[in-house]
């Protein structure tokens, strides 16, 4: 039959491009529907941030009438900034188990990301890095927890049949959060030091003064993890529409930042795992999701840290393990007993070692794949952008 890949250009199109997911998983277990309405905002060039510093194109696989496969290219100029690179990236990926689509679906983001000069595609990523990225290689058998996503496991196959190879992988770690005797002993000596031989004082994050907050963790999240493959700076912008989406699943005994005669010094946001009430909603709030939501939500019983971080002049003085304390005792008077770490490159050594003493063990793998492109190919036209998403 036919196969096309076509630019999403009507509103019908982003319907389908959002929605495509819940026909291809529709028998998989682990599979957690998003919000239908949170991804169409996500994907609103006027309600999304990112947009500021990006561009983007949707593309849809049909073949006989029907979408079979879906994939975005997408160019962020913060990101060619400030790692002074040309790369673009393409995310968004799903696809039938058909080495022919995904060939099509990768070569029209391909063709497109040429056509605005960049010199290699990576990815997937939704748009960045600091969204859900990769594809997952390990650890099929599990509930993906909130932040991530659970994707096909012949999407590797997929995606290296049309010629692209790996370019790094993340590591999700699993952490018990109950029973002190599994950390490394360490731990707790150096985070007893934390105040009484550094003067940092770590203290909870205050849910009604949010906007500061986050402003806090800014600061710290840029520059501790500016070092990181592919890292992409969150601006002013991107941090306010991050805090608006936190906030009603923000809570005060998982979110800590450390500081030091007013300088914010360390930060730490883990967020409770409402992917275990998602996948009761079926991507959906109305009738009949918010009481799912509510029936559900206090049974959630881990966290995902989504991001821990120390600036480097004060990495030295035990923040981070008296980050990994206060996990614990919040543990002991909520719900979450455990949870997972992530996601962090396969490169970090320190990270990796951290979670090793923390009695962690690896759960799940995402992996990022890369295309160099050959530059005596790039077309000099572009293809058309999209007429309205």
């Amino acid at each position: 039959m036919a196969l096309e890949v076509r630019p999403v250009a009507s509103k019908r199109d982003l319907t389908t491009f959002i929605k495509l997911p819940w026909r291809l998983y529709r028998n998989e277990p682990h599979w957690v529907p998003p919000l239908i309405s949170e991804r169409r905002s996500f994907l609103d060039r006027r309600k999304n941030p990112w947009f500021e510093h990006g561009e983007a194109q949707y593309f849809l696989a049909w073949r006989d009438g029907r979408a079979v496969g879906r994939i975005t290219a997408q160019v962020d100029h913060v990101l060619n900034e400030f790692q002074d690179n040309r790369w673009g990236l393409f995310g968004f990926f799903e696809c039938e188990d058909d080495p022919r689509t995904a060939a099509a679906l990768l070569d029209a983001a391909e063709q497109w990301l040429r056509g605005r000069g960049r010199d290699r595609m990576v990815g997937p990523a939704d748009f960045t890095m600091n969204d859900e990225c990769g594809v997952l290689v390990e650890g099929f058998k599990l509930d993906p927890i909130v932040l991530t996503n659970w994707t096909k496991p012949y999407y590797p196959r997929l995606i290296e049949s049309a010629g692209l190879v790996r370019a790094m992988d993340t590591l999700m770690w699993h952490l018990e959060i109950s029973g002190r005797d599994r950390v490394h002993p360490t731990i707790w000596r150096v985070a007893e030091r934390v105040e009484s031989k550094y003067g940092i004082t770590v203290r909870p994050m205050r849910k009604k003064d949010i906007n500061a907050e986050i402003d806090r963790f800014l600061e710290v999240y840029n520059e501790a993890w500016e070092r990181n493959w592919g890292f992409s700076p969150l601006t002013e912008n991107e941090v306010r529409h991050y805090a608006k989406t936190l906030k009603p699943i923000l809570d005060e005994h998982w979110a800590f930042v450390a500081e030091k005669d007013g300088e914010t010094v360390g930060a730490a946001l883990s967020v409770p795992d409402y992917n275990q009430v998602f996948k009761r909603m079926n991507g959906r709030i109305l009738p009949f999701g918010w009481l799912q939501f509510l029936l559900h939500r206090r049974k959630i019983d881990r966290v995902r840290v989504f991001a821990l971080g120390v600036k480097r002049e004060w990495q030295h003085t035990g923040v981070a393990a008296r980050f990994y304390e206060l996990h614990f005792d919040s543990a002991e008077v909520t719900p979450q007993t455990y949870g997972e770490m992530g996601w962090i490159l396969e490169t970090n050594k320190s990270m990796n070692r951290a979670m090793e003493g923390m009695g962690g063990r690896v759960v799940r793998r995402y992996r990022l794949f890369e295309k160099l492109f050959d530059a005596d190919a790039i077309p000099s036209i572009a293809p058309a952008d999209p007429v309205s998403t």
